[in-house]
C-alpha cells in the first residue's frame, strides 16, 4: 500500500510544522545595518570654542523720514526739500559708516514720478537701506 502525503482519507493536507525563517532574519539584517550606519553619526562631535565675556555693542543706525503729499511735494525729516537738496542729503548720508535707514512715506495722492524720482535718487547716491513705510493706505 502506498503511503499518501494525506493523512486521513479526507483529503486535508497534512499541517507544516516548520517556521518559514527567512523574513525574520532578513528584517534582523536590514535593522543590524541600520544600526551600523547611525552609531557613528551619534558619536560625532565638533568642538567649538566659544568667545568669553560680553558681546560688543552694535550701533543703531539712525533712521531718515521722507515723505511725499498728496500735493506731490518731499518732506526731508519734516522739512520741505527741493529735488536738489534732496541729492545732496542722500549724498551726505551715503558716505556714512553705518548708513542710515531712509523710511519713505509717499502719501496715497502723491505723484508716482515724484515717488519714482527719490527712489531713483537714493539708488544712484549708493544708499541701500530703503524702506517704504505706510503701505496699508493702498489696501482696498
Amino acid at each position: 500500500m502506498k503511503r499518501s502525503r494525506f493523512r486521513n482519507q479526507g483529503g486535508d493536507p497534512e499541517p507544516m510544522m516548520d517556521i518559514n525563517t527567512t523574513p525574520l532574519i532578513d528584517v534582523m539584517l536590514v535593522l543590524l545595518v541600520m544600526l551600523i550606519i547611525t552609531i557613528p553619526i551619534q558619536f560625532h562631535a565638533v568642538n567649538l570654542e566659544m568667545p568669553v565675556g560680553t558681546p560688543p555693542t552694535t550701533v543703531e543706525p539712525d533712521k531718515v523720514r521722507i515723505d511725499i503729499d498728496p500735493a506731490s511735494v518731499v518732506y526731508w525729516q519734516g522739512l520741505p526739500v527741493s529735488s536738489a537738496e534732496l541729492e545732496q542729503k542722500m549724498e551726505a548720508i551715503a558716505t556714512m559708516n553705518p548708513q542710515p535707514v531712509v523710511n519713505v512715506h509717499p502719501s496715497k495722492d502723491a505723484g508716482y514720478a515724484v515717488f519714482a524720482n527719490v527712489l531713483s535718487t537714493s539708488k544712484r547716491k549708493g544708499l541701500t537701506k530703503i524702506a517704504v513705510t505706510g503701505s496699508e493706505q493702498f489696501v482696498q
